[in-house]
């Protein structure tokens, strides 16, 4: 009984953990912020090249 009590709470700790990081995204607003970045990231490469555009 001890060993399945053991892999119960090491999944519970896990599980926790997981929630927690979850909740800082969440209540932080991270992944927009992130993303956002990358957003200004990708424009700035992008803008650089030179474009031909011919109708």
């Amino acid at each position: 009984m001890g060993k399945v009590f053991k892999v119960i709470l090491k999944i519970a700790a896990f599980l926790a953990a997981v929630v927690g990081v979850l909740f800082a995204v969440y209540f932080w607003n991270l992944d927009q912020k992130l993303l956002g970045w990358a957003y200004v990231q990708v424009n700035k490469i992008f803008d650089r090249k030179q474009t031909d555009i011919k109708f």
